[in-house]
């Protein structure tokens, strides 16, 4: 996929929203968190997920909007914004953030996989 593509830049700010809230949220002393990116061509969705090891699993809810003079509380607004799903699901040490970044059709990507393979 294209990196100045309008998924791959918008796969590119969900991780790197929901990797700043594992970092500055879900940090564990000696615990680091895990990114997972995935491709679905049968849906063609790209699914990030990013886990942490605080175990708070609090619902996927959309969230309010900041007070207009706030310096922070946008982020999973954004993350709304960029994805068809977002939620949380808890795991055996802690929690998973995930969202889904709609391809607008898999085909393309494929075929530029290919080109770049050829």
């Amino acid at each position: 996929m294209p990196h100045d593509s309008d998924p791959a830049e918008s796969a590119a700010s969900v991780v790197a929203e929901l990797a700043a809230n594992a970092v500055t949220h879900g940090r564990v002393a000696g615990r680091d968190f895990e990114l997972r990116l995935t491709l679905d061509r049968a849906t063609g969705v790209i699914r990030v997920e990013v886990s942490d090891a605080r175990g708070e699993v609090r619902p996927a809810v959309s969230p309010l909007p900041p007070a207009d003079d706030a310096e922070s509380g946008r982020g999973l607004l954004l993350v709304q914004a960029l994805t068809r799903a977002w939620g949380v699901s808890s795991r055996e040490v802690g929690k998973t953030v995930w969202a889904e970044v709609a391809l607008p059709d898999i085909r393309s990507v494929d075929g530029l996989l290919s080109e770049r393979a050829g």
